[in-house]
């Protein structure tokens, strides 16, 4: 009996060579993620899904108004009766320069015909011909012309109209170039020079086509007579003005 007992393997024997034998051959598992591309299909998948459920609550968030919704608002502005006041409601109090800046230069008269350009713009790449013309002479000193001269053939007097709608950004009297006014508009300046006295002041709205002054005399131009000088600046750079203003 005993050496049948000494022949038989003890429980813990058993136990010790079940353990041997599951330690010495890996698991299916373990066979799996020794592979090399397991773990990158699996962050694949884990991304896909991750995307897919990001797409899902982005759309859940981005539906369209519906049309119940729709018909709610339009009966609000309906009972209101201000379908003006809530079309501009998104608008800055300043309309005016919006609206402006899609203005062409106006002719700075009232009828363009009874004026005519008495001494053009200097241009630096004009010819000979330009250059004598639009010379400015004050004694012995020779300038270009910084913008062009209107006048009158038969030398009298005449309203001086805004070129553009805006701000009046200076009135001033300077011994030399008579009453001088400003209108501005966004990047777009016109300057108005040899007045008579201003009928507007600095900080003014005006419209294009709203009187400024009358044309008037000046020192440097004397021998012009009652004119305007105007010139024209964009983005503070002076520009030629019959470049920009309609034919007649």
């Amino acid at each position: 009996m005993n050496e049948q007992n000494k022949n038989k393997p003890s429980h813990e024997d058993s136990l010790k060579t079940n353990q041997g034998e599951t330690g010495s051959q890996p698991s299916s598992w373990n066979r799996l993620f020794s592979k090399r591309w397991v773990f990158p299909a699996v962050y694949t998948a884990a991304a896909a899904i991750i995307l897919t459920l990001v797409w899902v609550y982005q759309d859940a968030g981005h539906k369209p108004l519906s049309t119940d919704t729709a018909a709610v608002v339009s009966e609000d502005v309906g009972a209101s009766g201000d379908t003006a006041g809530t079309a501009d409601a998104g608008k800055e109090p300043n309309a005016l320069e919006v609206t402006a800046s899609a203005e062409s230069l106006a002719w700075p008269v009232a009828n363009p015909s009874d004026v005519e350009v008495v001494k053009p713009y200097y241009d630096e790449n004009g010819t000979e011909e330009n250059h004598i013309a639009a010379t400015v002479q004050n004694g012995d000193t020779f300038t270009p012309n910084s913008g062009i001269d209107l006048a009158r053939e038969d030398n009298k007097s005449f309203d001086v109209k805004s070129a553009i709608s805006g701000e009046v950004t200076r009135v001033e009297d300077v011994p030399t170039l008579g009453t001088v006014v400003e209108v501005t508009q966004g990047n777009l300046k016109t300057v108005y020079q040899s007045l008579g006295e201003a009928k507007v002041k600095q900080g003014d709205q005006v419209k294009q086509g709203d009187t400024l002054a009358a044309a008037g005399r000046n020192e440097i131009e004397k021998n012009l007579g009652n004119h305007l000088h105007f010139e024209v600046y964009q983005d503070g750079k002076l520009v030629n003005p019959s470049e920009l203003l309609p034919q007649k």
